[in-house]
């Protein structure tokens, strides 16, 4: 019998056919159900664990490779649980909760996330260190923070992040809180603050409200809360006086009563707290009458060589009209390139309101969309020098003194507050600050890429999808088709002693 021979085949031949018939085969979908089954049928479980009274059959196997927490504890034996069976686990409401979800994510890697569970899912994840999930939540948690002003939980996020050195979340949530303060403190989670977190809070400069009277408002709003909960916590109404006053020190020391006109200052006399509380609150308001008389006494040259007593006379980001300005810029797209946006405006040239000098007139040009400087030519003695067109692709906004001192310097803090939104909040998306010195030599200030060129026009650009279509968000533009800029520039003057202890400039930083 004759057999057909089979074609002979190189070395390297062979391996080429056989290299092409691998197939590379993806079956963990089906794998990942099997080990969810495990979960959902309650098979083979050889650990119990109880929540508030609930049991969750789960396996050892499992819980050690998700948790390191788990890991120890049912792993090493000097843990009496490791020989256990059933473990009790002691969880808050808001943790025994979401903790079916949470065990299920062992089995599954699925969870769902929302505003009214995150937090519980957050605390269990780092109670229980499982890295993966902390990580998940921390990244749903940076693109929810005006979401979570909104409902009420800002302050929380912020100072659970805060205890737990989150490094990404925290300083995200600081900045929105202050550039955002006033909506924050209409909320009911502001009074959640804890008294250390809010004294810090408040020591910043680059905190934006309207002006000092309505952060003491919102204070004394707080104050109101933290009474309440004392009164309930003691009964001793000696023990809620000691610890009402140990709020004053703490917290509303950091109030800026200088920074108060006269008018405001002598209005704090119809708080009721004021009147209590005289013997904290009448040297304050002295020393803010005294500033404003324009005189600096022992006590405020004191206060002035100190490094807390500086604050006092340092203003904040104040919104009222007499220091800010808007600059808004409708159909955005439209504006033609190059083209800038200019507001002519006044602010007053001092804090001090005994000192009466005629208002300081300020130029702002913005050039949202980049500056072109044409070729011009330059006669010279050698003859003549052509000098070729420059095209720049920044945001620049130029500040001009109109009439600066003919002699000295003018100290001013600028503050440039970035309107967008997120999450279809409207609120303060970046904030760049500064401090400069105008004088009649140096009149003009120019700040180069105030904003991401890119990120401001690229959703203009002919290559780039329309918004909607591909880009997710245009975060320094409002409205309802995302073709509003809109800035609000701060021009507030500093005492010249005040100059050392600001923020250099393009402080910028965004949330």
């Amino acid at each position: 019998m004759e057999f057909d021979s089979e074609p002979s085949f190189s070395g390297d031949n062979r391996q080429k056919r056989k290299n092409s018939q691998d197939v590379e085969i993806d079956n963990s979908k089906q794998v990942l159900k099997k080990i969810a089954t495990l979960y959902a049928e309650k098979l083979m479980n050889d650990i119990c664990l109880v929540v508030d009274g609930i049991e969750y059959p789960a396996h050892r196997l499992i819980l050690c490779t998700s948790s390191e927490v788990f890991q120890v504890m049912l792993m090493n034996p000097q843990w009496c649980e490791s020989q256990e069976s059933r473990i009790v686990l002691q969880e808050t409401p808001q943790c025994a909760a979401i903790f079916p979800e949470f065990l299920r994510y062992f089995y599954t890697g699925q969870i769902r996330i929302s505003l009214s569970t995150i937090m519980g899912i957050l605390m269990l994840a780092d109670k229980y260190d499982v890295k993966d999930l902390t990580s998940l939540c921390i990244e749903y948690m940076y693109h929810h923070i005006a979401e979570a002003a909104v409902h009420d939980q800002i302050v929380t996020w912020y100072q659970y992040t805060l205890s737990l050195a989150h490094y990404q979340l925290s300083p995200a949530c600081r900045n929105f809180i202050k550039w955002n303060f006033e909506l924050v403190a209409y909320t009911n989670d502001f009074c959640n603050f804890h008294p250390d977190v809010l004294a810090v809070l408040l020591q910043q400069s680059d905190l934006v409200v309207q002006s000092e009277m309505a952060l003491f408002d919102f204070v004394i709003k707080w104050l109101k809360v933290q009474e309440e909960h004392l009164m309930e916590a003691y009964a001793n109404e000696a023990e809620v006086e000691n610890q009402i006053v140990a709020l004053l020190n703490e917290v509303m020391s950091n109030i800026r009563f200088p920074m108060m006109d006269r008018g405001q200052l002598a209005n704090l006399l119809l708080f009721p707290q004021v009147m209590k509380y005289k013997d904290f609150f009448v040297e304050k308001m002295r020393v803010g009458v005294e500033f404003h008389q324009g005189e600096d006494t022992d006590q405020i040259l004191e206060l002035l060589n100190s490094e807390n007593g500086k604050l006092m006379f340092t203003p904040r980001l104040y919104t009222a009209d007499q220091w800010s300005s808007s600059i808004v810029i409708n159909n955005f797209s439209t504006l033609p390139s190059y083209n800038p946006r200019t507001l002519v405006c006044t602010s007053p040239p001092t804090l001090r309101e005994s000192v009466l000098e005629q208002n300081c007139e300020w130029i702002i040009d913005l050039y949202p969309k980049g500056l072109c400087f044409q070729r011009c030519y330059l006669i010279v003695w050698q003859g003549t020098v052509t000098i070729p067109e420059v095209v720049m692709r920044t945001v620049r906004l130029s500040i001009t003194c109109r009439d600066p001192p003919a002699q000295g310097s003018y100290l001013v803090k600028i503050g440039i507050l970035v309107s967008g939104i997120t999450c279809n909040v409207e609120n303060v998306v970046e904030v760049v600050y500064c401090v400069h010195k105008f004088s009649a030599d140096d009149n003009i200030f120019n700040i180069n890429d105030l904003l991401s060129y890119h990120k401001l026009n690229d959703r203009f650009n002919n290559l780039c999808p329309r918004f909607g279509e591909g880009i997710s968000e245009a975060p320094y533009l409002i409205g309802a088709e995302r073709d509003t800029l809109k800035l609000q520039i701060v021009i507030i003057p500093l005492c010249p002693r005040l100059s050392q202890i600001e923020e250099p400039y393009n402080s910028s930083f965004k949330y």
